[in-house]
């Protein structure tokens, strides 16, 4: 998994409560467990005109001045409903390392992280703060640093936001759950002779 560290990057603003998986990624699109594929999934039922395929001019993601942005803003309980990790899949594919809302479903939340994702968590005034900005200011961008728990607007005005330690360690050096566990191979290989000397009959060959 790519670490995340710092990110500068165009802000795309989808100024929507309640934002749910059916929506991020559509159920119909769900016919593989592969995680590549997704991004022209990615909002579908909103991005396209019934065919999937005829863009929606008036879709937020559509709009030139969007194109190309790596963190996505929205508003309330962003991610809710199914727990499908499709979700977040495509999401990133799409192009957006970073996520901010005023709140994330619990389960997309923990996802984003296992795929690379930094979703921030700030308060509703300061996200209200941040639509006007980005609507106001055509090329709006931020800069994100894991490391300071800082995001850095264009005027320069810091805003910081709390982040679960551990999920921190984990985005800065790029592991997810199984490379969480790989990092302690050698942990566990001298816990696995541990046991075989502390109780050898539980590793004997069974009697044939």
């Amino acid at each position: 998994m790519e670490p995340f560290t710092t990110l500068t990057g165009l802000v795309a603003p989808l100024d929507r409560t309640n934002v749910n998986t059916d929506e991020i990624t559509p159920a119909r699109f769900l016919k593989t467990i592969r995680r590549s594929g997704f991004a022209s999934a990615l909002f579908a039922n909103w991005r396209y005109q019934g065919d999937d395929k005829t863009p929606n001019p008036e879709f937020v993601l559509n709009q030139p001045r969007y194109q190309g942005a790596s963190i996505l803003l929205s508003d309330d309980n962003f991610g809710c409903g199914s727990s499908r990790e499709h979700a977040p899949w495509a999401i990133l594919e799409y192009g957006f390392r970073c996520l901010i809302a005023h709140s994330f479903a619990d389960i997309f939340y923990n996802n984003c992280f296992n795929n690379g994702m930094l979703p921030i968590t700030l308060d509703e005034a300061t996200v209200r703060q941040l639509f006007d900005e980005v609507e106001a200011q055509e090329g709006y961008t931020l800069q994100v640093d894991l490391a300071a728990q800082t995001v850095t607007k264009p005027d320069g005005g810091i805003l910081r936001f709390e982040i679960d330690t551990f999920k921190k360690h984990a985005l800065l050096n790029g592991l997810d759950n199984i490379g969480w566990t790989l990092s302690h191979t050698t942990d566990i290989s001298d816990y696995e002779q541990r046991r075989r000397e502390e109780a050898p009959w539980l590793f004997a060959a069974p009697a044939s």
